[in-house]
């Protein structure tokens, strides 16, 4: 494999781990667990993985003799800066506690495992991948393990292969597949324990044990790199706004951290447009007004950052995307020919949706119509509403003209930010962070653990002082509905309006937008004194009162 100067530097490096991973370790045991919501249900669902305790690496003098063992490890989802870390601190620990241990990547996702597609991880492919971005190592898949035809598929390669444990990297579905998988093993007596680590780059997989998934930091730092070029040009030029899209499928958690780190003129936070009720209206309106002051100061310019689920997030808006997604699911609407659709829509919806789509341009209409992906879901990552939102603020501004009520120039940008920060070469942060992930995730398997996930804590001090361990996945699901059923899944952490993060940017946001507060935080360090290199996001740093 052709290398970069930087990827040849970059594999020299070697992560740090918090002194419990360090040399001998020991386990030490909590309180007995109970899930956040659903108790009665989700143990009824689990009686075999349920109120386990939450565990603990500790340094210890005792030396441990362990047996030859072989993992399984599956890359489940989308990418995320990291995720290649996780699997070489997997393969370190596992040699470290017995060299004879064999590491197997299942390629292309959880189908690998159901499909017996694999290949034995070696020093030679491991080397080539330490501290790199992407999950190229043996690719991503997004196939879900629900079906006991599956679970038995994977069992047979399973056993062929000698595998004690299955690592299942992913985010909030992937690990709730995980956790179904260990209750069937267990259940079944198979002896195969399921292990899950936390991965989205979204930041919606955290809660009271897990402080951030992996990829976050890196992604909103590299998301926060180019924002600073576009504010820097912003200033610069000083006759453009720049509407900027940031993935993040539900939560706001990138739209949030960017703009702590930015300090842009506008930031919507979707969990704020819901909780007051607010309609497309209202928030064109808000950011018109932004631009209006700008301009009456002389500042034709600005960045307004926009979270990918906003849409969604808008409560008339949720309520057409349910009607639609009703009438779309019909056999009728196959028989409609693509010209059309767009009348057939509007004589099927209620009164009330029907004005809404109506008042849409109609490129975003027919967007909101497309093809749905796997769950039912509106692709909102194919939505621009970047460019509905300028459309319409420039509609408001030209009205407001006409009535004297808006003196200056409006000229739109248009950018969407995702896939770019999927793959990055992880900061330093992401790549201690991942590879004490892997390590906790081998101790798991070596301590016959099954249903954990693999947790590291306390990552706002220095790496030697983090604390890795693991909780039981149950202790995170609720019921919710999907696809028409009440199942059991990991609950999504969205944008807590009470919370530190968000209170801060509250504080701030009237002086950015009518100043220029623009912050350039340019691209991730990886040498340098660590107040520089080694920093977490602002996100965890206000969550944990630093």
């Amino acid at each position: 494999m052709e290398k970069s100067a930087l990827q040849i530097a970059r594999a020299a490096y070697q992560p740090k781990l918090p002194a419990g991973l360090r040399g001998n370790v020991s386990i030490k045991e909590g309180e007995p667990t109970q899930s956040v919501g659903d108790q009665e249900e989700i143990k009824k669902l689990f009686p075999n993985t349920y109120g386990m305790p939450l565990v603990e690496f500790v340094p210890t003098n005792e030396k441990k003799e362990y047996a030859p063992m072989n993992i399984g490890i599956i890359l489940s989802g989308g990418q995320a800066p990291g995720g290649h870390n996780v699997i070489c601190g997997l393969y370190d620990e596992l040699k470290k506690q017995n060299p004879a241990n064999k590491l197997y990547g299942f390629l292309m996702g959880p189908g690998g495992l159901v499909d017996h597609k694999y290949i034995e991880l070696t020093d030679a492919i491991i080397d080539d991948y330490r501290n790199t971005g992407g999950f190229d190592m043996i690719g991503s898949g997004r196939t879900k393990l629900e079906e006991e035809d599956q679970f038995e598929s994977g069992l047979k390669i399973i056993r062929e292969l000698g595998i004690k444990a299955v690592v299942i990297i992913g985010g909030d579905d992937s690990n709730t597949n995980a956790c179904v998988l260990a209750e069937y093993y267990a259940a079944h007596n198979c002896g195969v324990q399921v292990i899950g680590c936390p991965k989205t780059i979204d930041g919606d997989l955290k809660n009271d044990q897990i402080e951030t998934s992996f990829g976050f930091d890196t992604a909103c730092k590299t998301y926060a790199e180019v924002i600073g070029n576009i504010q820097r040009d912003a200033n610069s030029a000083r006759k453009y706004w720049h509407f900027i899209k940031l993935m993040g499928r539900s939560a706001s958690h990138i739209a949030l951290e960017c703009a702590l780190q930015c300090q842009p003129n506008v930031c919507i936070i979707s969990e704020e447009v819901e909780a007051k009720n607010q309609t497309l209206d209202d928030i064109v309106t808000y950011i018109a007004e932004i631009v209006a002051k700008r301009a009456a100061n002389g500042n034709n310019f600005g960045t307004v950052l926009i979270p990918e689920g906003l849409i969604e997030f808008i409560p008339a808006m949720k309520k057409l995307i349910a009607e639609l997604n009703d009438l779309l699911a019909t056999p009728e609407a196959a028989t409609v020919a693509a010209a059309e659709q767009r009348a057939w829509i509007l004589g099927k919806l209620s009164k009330e949706n029907a004005a809404i789509y109506d008042s849409l341009p109609e490129g975003v209409a027919k967007q909101l119509t497309m093809e749905r992906d796997p769950h039912g879901n509106v692709q909102v990552s194919l939505i621009e509403t970047e460019k509905l939102l300028s459309e319409m603020v420039g509609n408001k501004l030209a009205a407001w003209k006409k009535e004297g009520k808006f003196v200056g120039k409006f000229s739109a940008q248009h950018h969407f930010f995702g896939y770019e920060g999927r793959c990055a070469a992880p900061s330093n942060y992401d790549a201690d962070y991942c590879y004490a992930l892997g390590t906790s995730a081998a101790q798991l398997v070596a301590n016959g653990k099954t249903g954990y996930m693999a947790i590291v804590k306390n990552t706002t001090a220095p790496a030697e002082q983090w604390v890795a361990g693991g909780v039981p996945i149950t202790m995170m699901m609720n019921m919710e509905r999907r696809n028409g059923k009440m199942k059991p899944v990991i609950k999504k952490a969205l944008v807590r309006l009470d919370g530190a993060p968000f209170k801060k940017f509250a504080e701030h946001r009237a002086e950015w937008a009518e100043k220029t507060c623009f912050v350039y935080p340019g691209p991730i360090q990886y040498w340098g004194p660590s107040e520089v290199c080694d920093q977490c996001t602002a996100t965890l740093k206000l969550e944990q009162g630093k």
